[in-house]
C-alpha cells in the first residue's frame, strides 16, 4: 500500500496489555495509519458507537469478554461495525482455536510474539481482499436460488434481505463466481485465507452454505467437487 493509501485507512487496535497495546498503535501510526486504540471489548463498543473503522487487530485473551466472544457478538450485531475485518492475535497459535475464530468471522490470525512487519504485511493483505473488485468484463449478479450474489458489490441478499458476510466470504465468494459452473482448486481457494492448508476454507463454505442453501447438507450451489475443492453452481 501506499503512504496515501494508508493515511485514508482507520484501524483499532483492542488489548488489554498497556505496553503491547502501545507498541502498536505506535509502530502502525509510523506506517502510516490512523490508529485509535482499547483496552477491552467495552471500549472498543464506545467507538464504534461513533466511528467507522478499516481494520480491528484484536487480541483473543482479554478479561471480561474475550475476543472470541467479542468478535461473535460483534458480528451477529451486523451493521458498518460488524462488518469491519477482525485480524486476531493469539498466543493459543493451536488449529482449533483458528477454527474457532474464523468460523464466528476473524478474517486472519497472528501468534505472539510476531514480528511487526509481519503484522503490517497481514493487515495489508486484509485491507487489499476488502476493497478488492472483480478486473476486466464486468462479473453479473448470480442466482442461487431465493439469494442472488453481486460480485462487483460483494453483496449477498436471500429473500430481498442483506446478509452481511465477512470479507474473507466476500473474496470467497468472488473467486468462486469467477470461475462460475468451474471447480476451483482448494489451495488455490486457501492462498487468501489464514490457513494454507485449506481447512479455513472449509470452514467458510460452511458458514456460507448456512446462508445461501435451502438444505447446507445437500448443497445445490456451493458444491463440493472430490478431490478438487469447490464449485459455484448458479442457475
Amino acid at each position: 500500500m501506499t503512504p496515501d493509501e494508508r493515511r485514508e485507512r482507520h484501524l483499532l487496535v483492542v488489548d488489554d496489555d498497556d505496553r503491547l497495546r502501545k507498541l502498536i498503535k505506535e509502530f502502525l501510526g509510523r506506517a502510516g495509519f490512523r490508529v485509535t486504540a482499547a483496552s477491552n471489548a467495552a471500549g472498543a463498543d464506545k467507538l464504534f458507537e461513533s466511528l467507522d473503522f478499516d481494520l480491528m487487530v484484536l487480541d483473543v485473551m482479554m478479561p471480561g469478554e474475550d475476543g472470541m466472544a467479542f468478535t461473535k457478538r460483534l458480528r451477529a450485531k451486523g451493521g458498518e461495525a460488524g462488518r469491519t475485518p477482525i485480524l486476531m492475535l493469539t498466543a493459543r497459535d493451536q488449529t482449533a482455536d483458528r477454527i474457532e475464530g474464523l468460523s464466528n468471522g476473524v478474517d486472519d490470525y497472528l501468534g505472539k510474539p510476531f514480528e511487526p512487519q509481519e503484522l503490517l504485511l497481514r493487515i495489508e493483505a486484509i485491507l487489499r481482499r476488502s476493497s478488492a473488485r472483480p478486473v476486466g468484463t464486468r462479473t453479473a449478479a448470480l442466482s442461487l436460488g431465493r439469494c442472488t450474489f453481486e460480485p462487483e458489490r460483494g453483496e449477498l441478499t436471500c429473500d430481498g434481505e442483506v446478509i452481511r458476510l465477512t470479507e474473507a466470504e466476500v473474496t470467497l465468494m468472488r473467486r468462486l463466481a469467477r470461475s462460475a459452473h468451474e471447480p476451483v482448486d482448494r489451495l488455490e481457494l486457501a492462498r487468501d485465507t489464514a490457513d494454507a492448508t485449506g481447512r479455513a476454507v472449509d470452514v467458510q463454505v460452511t458458514r456460507l452454505r448456512r446462508k445461501i442453501e435451502p438444505d447446507p447438507k445437500n448443497p445445490r450451489y456451493l458444491q463440493t467437487v472430490r478431490g478438487i475443492g469447490y464449485r459455484l453452481a448458479p442457475d
